[in-house]
């Protein structure tokens, strides 16, 4: 959660069972707030990853915290950390965290080529940093690669060898400005590609791209996507870019057209994520949660729905909640 550039980001906790969240749980183990808005968060061998972007020069960082208590155990900083983006498991103890690296340098958004920051968080150090195109943003891992998306205007998503930590060539063009979303029930890879307001479905093994398949009549564009639990549709948040203002659609993983006219939900939402529920049991298993956007510093609400659209509740969140993770 947090606005962007408002340095106000914090993490939530709330059980499946419970009407009740906690908020800010880094704070209050720590006695210290992130100071900055949360990018990306995920769960690697008991340890929890927080990507923290923060609005000045040199401040972002990357807290490494014991995913039980949230208890910080190690903090990487500027210059390992610029402009992070997105965390993924990507082996044992190991993480890879996209960056953006320095941007906005006399006058030039991207100035540099992004990287995937390597973490070992058992010795807690930087492997390595890996150069990919600029602005990567979105990563996949499939059988031992990863997927990297872009929004620097680069056509390739790079692909990486999760095991020896080298850019696998030469890459796969899915279209200038693409992001995976996911793994689908079929074994194929989905890829948003804003520049055309296409949905792309990839064959992650031979990297071919097998169907483009436009969004609506493109006056709105996806600005929150997420598979479902059973990998078998794709929810998307249809809206205009210029203002908080759209509704919430899905499709078929087998469809051939996306016609974005009959909404599911006809609500924007600032983020959508699907749970996959407790393993062995069918706890929160298929619910789509989906935040609201916030005003100015208030706080936000997340609400979960049924598959067929039926809301079953809500919860008051902290300021701009966006993202999910599910445990």
């Amino acid at each position: 959660a947090g606005l962007p550039g408002g340095n106000n980001g914090s993490i939530s906790f709330w059980s499946r069972d419970s009407s009740r969240v906690s908020t800010d749980i880094f704070n209050a183990a720590n006695g210290r707030s992130l100071a900055g808005t949360v990018r990306g968060y995920t769960e690697i061998d008991g340890k929890g990853v927080i990507l923290v972007d923060n609005n000045g020069v040199g401040q972002d960082r990357v807290e490494i915290v014991e995913a039980g208590t949230f208890k910080s155990i190690a903090t990487f900083q500027a210059p390992d950390v610029e402009n992070p983006r997105q965390v993924i498991y990507a082996g044992p103890n190991k993480a890879y965290i996209s960056c953006w690296d320095t941007t906005n340098v006399g006058g030039v958004t991207y100035p540099k080529a992004g990287y995937i920051l390597v973490l070992s968080l058992g010795s807690r150090t930087v492997l390595k940093k890996i150069p990919v195109a600029k602005a990567p943003e979105q990563l996949v891992l499939i059988d031992r690669e990863v997927f990297v998306g872009s929004v620097g205007g680069e056509r390739v998503l790079t692909v990486i060898n999760a095991d020896t930590d080298e850019v696998v060539q030469p890459g796969l063009d899915a279209g200038v400005n693409s992001n995976p979303i996911g793994l689908d029930f079929n074994g194929k890879l989905w890829a948003y590609t804003s520049s055309t307001n296409e949905m792309v479905r990839i064959s992650p093994t031979n990297k071919l791209v097998e169907t483009r398949i436009k969004v609506g009549d493109g006056t709105k564009r996806p600005t929150a996507i997420t598979l479902s639990a059973d990998k078998k549709l794709i929810y998307f948040v249809n809206a205009y870019t210029d203002r908080q203002a759209g509704e919430t659609y899905r499709f078929s993983i087998n469809d051939t057209e996306i016609l974005a006219t009959v909404p599911f939900i006809r609500r924007y939402f600032a983020g959508l994520g699907s749970d996959l529920g407790v393993p062995g049991t069918d706890k929160g298993r298929a619910l789509l949660y989906a935040a609201t956007p916030s005003v100015t510093n208030q706080p936000g609400y997340v609400l979960r729905y049924q598959p067929n659209g039926a809301l079953v509740d809500s919860i008051r969140a902290d300021i701009a909640p966006m993202r999910f993770y599910f445990k």
